[in-house]
């Protein structure tokens, strides 16, 4: 494999602005994860088990709107305005549809929640965090599709300036709405969805008013003379997102469901895993954040038509992934216990979440090469094989070993959440695999990328 140090710098020059407003979006979340833990055990499991309901359906909307990147990435390759600015307009029609799906879905949240195998009082909380948070969907939308196209034209640092202050904004509501000030009720947990939706909306008009004032990305302009809805536009966004949103959901739900079905367990089992899975998911934002730099380096690339820097530019990002991955890994090692004691002074749930983030350092590698292939193949537009991967790979397999191995004496004497957690690793250890090989396929047979 042939190690690039200029595409290395350039892969890092876009992905360290992004990681940094990846990081300040989690952070958010580990502040909700910390202030509701410091309430009681009883708000963290119901934070927990809410997300676990939440999150997996506004990332995979999100990842819809994800294929953006990298097609702006390739149209701001060629350098064709009108491209960006058809395919932008576009994305916002899809954008609203998007929104009102999303509101929509939300209302059966409580079904889910009264089926679980959980005490009232986690129910009732998880329940209002939802009816809270939902609210927040249509800012959290608008500023993903503002910034996927600010990132595809190559400018990543706008999302982290005002991830910024998403994050200082966050804070403060935070304790307002869970502890009740200035004669508002004392909400409990359940006020972080409150805060939630409150920070997301701040977000996407600060994003808006960035992207309209700005001289380099001319907003203004973009949505000059604003066109129709195109459906079959919008069906090409659509086409190239789902298998985007799909694994993305696919991801997202192997990690957020695992709450739901060990919440029998009780409150000190869901805390532990809730407190590793923050902690892993903060981490994590290395990894992703290159495989969004890799997407949009991929695409200018594919864009331009240059097809050895392209290839140099592949095997650049695995081995730059890889050295993240030893870097992340051996970070979670060594302060896996220090970093515990900030959301719980339970010596059960820091026993429990210090076990289980020794288990997450093993996965850093299959799971940074996998996203590295992911993000190559959203550079090329190449989509569709990335949904049925990682369903095969997180789901069929990771999840199914880790019901088995967690809830099940088939193999072993069940072992509660540590067995969901090394079903995650043979589940992205799969998935990186088949990435990688779907990649080498589609340069070897591919006659657009043979140069």
């Amino acid at each position: 494999m042939t190690f690039s140090n200029w595409e290395a710098k350039r892969l890092l020059s876009l992905a360290i602005p992004v990681f940094l407003a990846q990081v300040t979006l989690v952070l958010m979340s580990v502040v909700d994860t910390i202030m509701a833990g410091q309430v009681s055990p009883t708000d963290l499991a119901a934070l927990s088990i809410a997300t676990g309901i939440w999150n997996p359906l506004l990332l995979a909307l999100q990842g819809i709107l994800l294929a953006l990147t990298g097609v702006i990435a390739q149209f701001a390759g060629a350098n064709d305005k009108k491209g960006i600015s058809h395919y932008f307009q576009q994305a916002l029609y899809l954008t609203a549809l998007l929104c009102i799906a999303g509101f929509g879905i939300a209302q059966f949240a409580d079904i889910i929640i009264l089926k679980l195998d959980t005490s009232p009082a986690i129910a009732t909380l998880a329940s209002d965090y939802i009816r809270f948070v939902k609210w927040g969907v249509f800012g959290f939308l608008i500023f993903t599709v503002y910034r996927n196209m600010t990132e595809g034209m190559g400018m990543t640092k706008p999302a982290f300036y005002i991830s910024l202050l998403g994050l200082a904004v966050n804070i403060p509501v935070n304790y307002i709405f869970i502890n009740g000030l200035f004669g508002l009720p004392a909400y409990g947990g359940a006020g972080c969805g409150i805060a939630t939706a409150l920070v997301l909306t701040v977000m996407a008009i600060a994003q808006v008013i960035y992207c309209q004032m700005s001289k380099k990305i001319d907003a203004k302009g973009l949505m000059t003379p604003f066109e129709k809805p195109n459906l079959t536009t919008i069906g090409i966004i659509t086409k190239l997102g789902i298998p985007i949103s799909l694994a993305t959901f696919f991801e997202v739900t192997l990690f957020a469901c695992i709450p739901l079905f060990i919440a029998h367990l009780g409150a000190v089992a869901v805390s532990g895993h809730q407190i590793a899975a923050s902690v892993t998911t903060l981490l994590f934002m290395m990894p992703l954040s290159l495989s969004i730099a890799i997407s949009i380096r991929i695409g200018n690339l594919y864009g331009q038509n240059h097809l050895k820097q392209l290839k140099v530019a592949v095997s650049t990002s695995y081995i730059l992934a890889a050295l993240i991955a030893l870097f992340v890994a051996v970070t979670t090692f060594l302060g896996r216990d220090l970093i515990s004691q900030l959301y719980s002074d339970s010596p059960e749930v820091l026993a429990l979440a210090s076990s289980i983030m020794i288990l997450a350092c093993i996965y850093q590698l299959p799971d940074a090469l996998q996203v590295a292939a992911n993000g190559i193949l959203r550079g090329l537009k190449y989509t569709a094989p990335i949904s049925y991967i990682t369903f095969v790979s997180y789901w069929l397999v990771g999840f199914a070993l880790g019901y088995v191995l967690a809830r099940t004496d088939l193999i072993v004497p069940a072992m509660g959440p540590h067995g969901f957690w090394l079903g995650i690793i043979v589940g992205l250890t799969l998935a990186a695999v088949l990435l990688m090989y779907t990649v080498h396929r589609r340069f070897k047979y591919e006659p657009s990328l043979q140069a």
